[in-house]
């Protein structure tokens, strides 16, 4: 209900969206390059999440999971013996699936997507890995300490501070976690960051200052972004992102971006991840609540340390199961972006260019399978998005 009034779902409208062809705006060997970049790139990370699935549900809904925990954590009071259990399972999954991220790593280097060293990636994979712990074993600390706090009342406490949690992770994002993986300096001052300004004018958005991130010591890869609210929002751009494109195709990326700023599209997510934490805490209080499901994952309910195997993976599951939902808000959202982008510069050639250049640096498949576009497309895709300006024109006249 709230998204049907906060989603932007109409992508064009009065009008309908008309992708562009493929042969319209790629040659046949970017198609083919891309394609064949794609197909094995999916493949592996398909392999890598459903392992990950697999994996999680055994341990979680069988005996296994729960005894691994108990010899594991031992005696060890609840709130160290769950951080250790959380530990235990991330890493035990990283490992599981490290092959199938080496062998995406190694694909990209070999078509050229990552010039980042093996040595450097372990380094961003283990912080990865820390970043996961961290935030898993808070949110697995209020459920279990508020089932045993509250044990008849302990999904409104959890619910509660799972909305709390939701809110300062989004806000701290920013300022803790990104610093870990890319070095962030102010734009350099010039006619560009001049104009940027006046795009956030124009725009109706404030903005302290530009960031300019180091990507281009891991990716080739072009991309811009906001991320946090209030105090902590932060435009960031990849420096080859800058280097790479005109003026103006980086401008029209920045506006897209900007129009995030606008619509507080950070916050507005940071709302529905709240509100669905909320869901979800009390759809695990009915799944706890069910003996088989206790006796199946030998647990003794919430209260139990032992039990995080099974809460990972009741939400590893229910991660799965809304990711379309999540994807289909998404793509909406990034198109309203695009619309703003294109109403502000009114550059839709030079909109389509940048499209065409994100994507041939990305590599990005331009027809994806429909049920991989359905289930994990956070955007549209680039024929979707390079037919906007003309669908936009139509439904004007």
């Amino acid at each position: 209900m709230v998204a049907g009034l906060v989603v932007p779902w109409d992508w064009v409208p009065g009008g309908d969206l008309r992708p562009l062809a493929a042969s319209e705006m790629f040659t046949s060997a970017e198609v083919d390059r891309a394609e064949e970049f794609s197909s094995v790139r999916r493949r592996l990370g398909w392999a890598s999440y459903f392992f990950s699935l697999v994996f999680a549900l055994v341990l979680g809904l069988t005996p296994l999971g729960s005894r691994l925990l108990r010899r594991v954590q031992g005696r060890l009071p609840w709130w160290i013996a769950v951080p250790v259990g959380v530990f235990v399972l991330l890493l035990i999954g990283r490992m599981l699936t490290l092959p199938f991220a080496m062998a995406i790593h190694d694909r990209n280097r070999e078509y050229g997507l990552s010039n980042q060293a093996w040595a450097a990636w372990a380094v961003d994979y283990a912080k990865s890995l820390l970043v996961s712990w961290v935030l898993a074993s808070l949110l697995l600390l209020v459920i279990i300490g508020a089932a045993r706090r509250s044990p008849r009342h302990w999904f409104a406490w959890a619910g509660g501070l799972a909305v709390v949690l939701t809110a300062c992770a989004s806000f701290l994002y920013p300022v803790v976690v990104e610093p870990l993986f890319n070095k962030f300096t102010p734009m350099e001052q010039g006619r560009f960051k001049s104009s940027v300004f006046e795009l956030a004018d124009a725009q109706d958005v404030q903005i302290d200052d530009v960031l300019v991130a180091d990507a281009s010591r891991r990716t080739t890869t072009l991309n811009a972004y906001v991320s946090g609210f209030g105090s902590t929002r932060r435009v960031v751009v990849y420096d080859n992102l800058i280097d790479d494109l005109s003026v103006e195709q980086a401008r029209v990326v920045i506006a897209h971006e900007l129009a995030h700023a606008r619509h507080s599209d950070v916050l507005v997510g940071t709302l529905f991840g709240a509100l669905g934490s909320v869901l979800g805490v009390a759809l695990l209080a009915l799944l706890l609540d069910f003996r088989w499901v206790r006796a199946r994952s030998g647990t003794l309910g919430a209260a139990d340390p032992a039990a995080v195997a099974l809460v990972l993976a009741l939400i590893a599951a229910g991660a799965m199961i809304s990711s379309p939902v999540q994807n289909a808000m998404s793509r909406a959202i990034e198109t309203r972006a695009d619309r703003d982008s294109l109403e502000v510069t009114g550059q839709g050639k030079v909109f389509i260019s940048m499209q065409h250049a994100l994507a041939t640096s990305a590599l990005s498949d331009p027809t994806p399978p429909r049920l991989s576009q359905f289930w994990f497309g956070s955007h549209p895709t680039v024929l979707q998005r390079a037919g906007l300006p003309s669908s936009l024109e139509q439904s004007a006249r």
